[in-house]
């Protein structure tokens, strides 16, 4: 197809200044013989280039054009395994153990975090969920969870950097959510599904409906409650440090009862899917002011909640531990747990926002003004645990604080239609802030066995007069004895996650603007080309010019190549910069107590930190597409460079232990401690690891995206074959051993497959229909926790085949019922070997691949 074609489309498009304007075309005022056509063609959608819509095969980029059927035929309810599902270079794994990220979970687009993809609904700027994550690459992105598939019209994926277009993140692509328009009608779904196991039962209901707005609006609401019930995928705890099945008979009773009562299982330590529920709900709407100018907005309002577990406490363990009180007995925190504990976590998410703007079209110029508002809150409970310091005057439930991000935007944006190009240019403001709320007092406060011989007791080797005291009420104190109760240190707040005190409290704020340029357009017949420029400003890290330079060339009518070059830019979020926490990891295997600092404070400046700068990428892709009858096929190279990645350093020891000499083993970990310690950090006594954002080194991410579909007509009904397969590799481009041991290092360039594909059959005949969808995960590796510096002990994980079906059977007009299975033959990868896995854990939990087995489900869907 002649790109010209498309041009006379722009005059009617009332946005066609926006990334993806496929869904103005059906709200334009008129319809031309070449618009007509290009619909018939294939799916059209803007990628990458301001003005006329494109087909996906004539754009200068790659990208994915996902419609409502697509997106309702996967039996997923969360919009991130939709995407995993339906887009192979898109991932995201299951987190049972992860602070906030067992209710948000962070994925991936070509091997790149959360935060280096845009996501826009209605082509515009989401705003950013509160949660960073407390590792790895500390990504904050949107929740695209909070996105009910009822409202979706289509889903456009842009597969290529575009920050010089779109703004800051979109380093390895964009993701855009077109909302349904329907000024009439509707749609019901009801689902309900559960695991082989016969656990993880899951309920969803979703909705929308249509409303004409007089002669010229629209009103689409669109709803969801969803339900799912926890999995159990682990086994009962058992390490070298301490094994549950090897305790008393009593211990084992008393331990099976408090798994059973706190989350419903015979292990202490769960491992599996979360509990989560939630209720989400969308508006979009439009209003024609004349056949020139349009208003629209939309929003959402959400809540989910969800619970999952942290480690399981065992006594000796430094949480469960002897201490002596004021009267000088011994108290045990098995008094309040006999049969040791497991924290609970629970979080509260809240998520709203409303768009509100004008745009149309005057002459030649089409504009589109905008503004908007989006906050994203977490609130979390923490339950089953105690603060230790406190000892046996601690609450057993907190309330450790609330993580909120808020973000004002203002933007305008023009297009100018010169015949043979179009140019576009606009300018945005952005106000955004995160804010860390102070939790209750007791879930931070430093209690009297924060530090050793709180009450005074011992004097050296001798007992004081206090001593003396309780000695003589029948105290077992005893001074000489350094293992005696009256040493004892434990940890401060509450154990699990501690509260946020107002010391790391507060809000991390920042505004910035940027203007921007745009010019494509055919340069010949052949030949379709695209300039971008953006100037990008920001009040805490400066100004940068990035651009991009996109073609396409029509080679035959079947046959295209196209390319891009482009550089991108990206800040560190005020949540990057200012969160703070203290959980627990698994450094060398074994849990321990690790705190989180800003790299621009003074705790993390006192262990070696430096303050945060911007990320810089540049992103080459290299494609072909080609039509030919029936099949259309897409090949697309990338390679992503991306400079000062940011990157939280490996887990830093913490001892109390005294080691002067700068040459033996843990004085640096002794020397963490003095810079803890000197930082007056609450509870340093008893942190066993620090570690912080740093930008650590730069990288090199580089595949392949192929992507086919065949179309096949019968008497016996429409056959669609689709085929995905990526292929994403990421290497070090600069030495990380600063920043990373050796098992992070192997582990950040191998642990996660290479390859991925999705192979899917659809056919529909009468009033059946049915689908075979096959995922494919390439092999990856793992080392061990125990390697030391070599990192030699590396478990390689085979390739793993997952089938899902589905068949429906049209009921009458208006009712659909359907039955599917997903993961026909209960397959799971390869149990993990190698020493990562701890503490009950069966599978490598941080995985891509599924770790939950087979899932049967029913759906009943109705339109009207």
């Amino acid at each position: 197809m002649k790109q010209k074609k498309l041009h006379t489309a722009v005059r009617y498009a009332l946005t066609g200044l926006t990334l993806f304007t496929t869904s103005m075309l059906a709200q334009a005022q008129e319809v031309t013989e070449e618009t007509a056509e290009a619909k018939d063609l294939e799916r059209i959608a803007v990628v990458g280039a301001r003005g006329a819509p494109r087909s996906v095969t004539s754009s200068p980029v790659p990208v994915d054009v996902l419609t409502a059927e697509d997106v309702e035929a996967v039996a997923f309810t969360d919009m991130n395994n939709v995407l995993m599902t339906l887009v192979p270079s898109y991932s995201v794994g299951r987190q049972p153990i992860s602070d906030g990220g067992t209710f948000i979970r962070p994925a991936t687009l070509r091997g790149m975090p959360t935060d280096k993809t845009l996501v826009l609904v209605n082509s515009k700027r989401r705003h950013r969920a509160a949660l960073v994550s407390i590792g790895g690459s500390g990504t904050q992105g949107p929740d695209i969870a909070t996105i009910p598939t009822a409202a979706i019209k289509t889903v456009e994926v842009l597969r290529d950097g575009a920050a010089a277009q779109y703004g800051s993140d979109a380093i390895a692509g964009v993701i855009n959510f077109q909302l349904k328009d329907n000024t009439e009608g509707g749609s019901f779904t009801a689902d309900y599904g559960t695991y082989y196991e016969g656990d993880g039962d899951q309920i969803t209901v979703t909705g929308n409906k249509g409303f004409a707005l007089g002669d010229d609006g629209f009103l689409s609401i669109s709803a969801e409650y969803s339900d799912s019930e926890a999995t159990f995928r682990g086994e009962q705890y058992c390490e070298p440090w301490f094994c549950v099945d090897e305790q008393s008979e009593q211990y084992i009773a008393d331990a099976t009862a408090m798994a059973n009562s706190v989350h419903g299982s015979d292990v202490v330590q769960p491992w599996g899917q979360p509990n989560t529920s939630g209720t989400r709900v969308f508006v979009n709407a439009g209003y024609a002011l004349s056949p020139e100018a349009e208003l629209y907005a939309f929003g959402n309002y959400s809540e989910s909640e969800g619970d999952g577990s942290f480690y399981y406490r065992y006594p000796g363990n430094g949480t469960i531990e002897d201490i002596r009180l004021e009267d000088g007995s011994i108290w045990n925190p098995t008094e309040f747990f006999p049969g040791g504990f497991t924290p609970r976590f629970f979080g509260d998410v809240t998520d709203y926002s409303f768009v509100g703007g004008i745009k149309g079209m005057s002459g030649d110029l089409t504009y589109d003004i905008s503004g908007r508002y989006g906050n994203n809150e977490i609130s979390y409970t923490l339950a089953n645990t105690i603060n230790p310091s406190l000892g046996n005057m601690s609450p057993t439930s907190f309330e450790p604080g609330d993580l909120t991000n808020e973000e004002t935007q203002i933007q305008a944006d023009f297009t100018y239609d010169l015949s043979e190009y179009v140019l576009a240019f606009g300018a945005s403001y952005l106000d955004e802030s995160y804010e860390i709320s102070e939790g209750e007092e007791a879930s931070y406060f430093a209690g009297p066995y924060a530090t050793s011989d709180p009450y005074g007791f011992c004097d050296g080797t001798t007992a004081t007069a206090a001593g003396l005291s309780v000695i003589a009420a029948g105290s077992s104190l005893d001074c000489s004895d350094p293992d005696d109760a009256v040493y004892t240190v434990v940890g401060v707040g509450s154990n699990g996650f501690p509260g946020y005190s107002p010391d790391y409290s507060g809000s991390y704020e920042r505004d910035s603007y940027a203007v921007y340029t745009d010019i494509s357009g055919d340069i010949t017949d052949e030949l379709f080309a695209q300039a971008a420029l953006r100037y990008e400003d920001y009040s805490d890290f400066g100004s940068e010019v990035v651009y991009k330079v996109a073609g396409f060339y029509q080679l035959t009518d079947d046959v295209g190549f196209r390319s891009s070059f482009g550089t991108g830019f990206r800040a560190p979020t005020p949540g990057q910069q200012g969160t703070t926490n203290v959980s627990t990891r698994l450094p060398d295997g074994f849990p321990v107590a690790t705190g989180l600092f800003p790299a621009g404070g003074d705790v993390a400046q006192a262990l070696g930190a430096e303050a945060l700068s911007p990320e810089k990428s540049t992103n080459f892709t290299l494609g072909m597409t080609a039509n030919y009858g029936d099949l259309t096929l897409t090949v697309d190279y990338y390679n992503i460079k991306l400079e000062d990645r940011l990157y939280s350093v490996s887990t830093r020891d913490v001892s109390t232990t005294v080691v002067s000499d700068p040459d033996a083993d843990g004085y640096d970990a002794y020397q963490n401690y003095l810079a803890l310690s000197g930082a007056n950090v609450s509870g340093a006594e008893s942190i066993g690891g620090v570690f912080f954002f740093q930008n650590a080194f730069d990288t090199v991410t580089e595949g392949v995206d192929v992507v086919a579909t065949y179309k096949m007509e019968s008497k016996y009904g429409a056959t669609v074959l689709t085929g995905s397969v990526n292929y994403n590799k990421t290497e070090f481009d600069s030495d990380p051993s600063e920043y990373l041991d050796a098992e992070d290092q192997f582990d950040f360039e191998n642990s996660r497959p290479e390859m991925r594909g999705v192979f899917s059959v659809t056919h529909s005949y009468d009033v059946w229909s049915a689908v075979a969808r096959l995922s494919y995960f390439g092999e990856y590796e793992n080392a061990g926790s125990d390697d030391g510096e070599n990192a030699t002990s590396i478990q390689t994980f085979g390739d793993e085949f997952m089938f899902d079906i589905e068949g429906s059977y049209l009921i009458n007009e208006n009712l659909t019922l359907s039955v599917g299975v997903r993961n026909l033959f209960d397959n799971y990868p390869d149990v993990s070997t190698n020493g990562d896995a701890c503490c009950g854990e069966v599978y490598d939990s941080g995985s891509v691949v599924d770790w939950q087995g087979g899932y049967y489900y029913t759906r009943l869907a109705a339109r009207f």
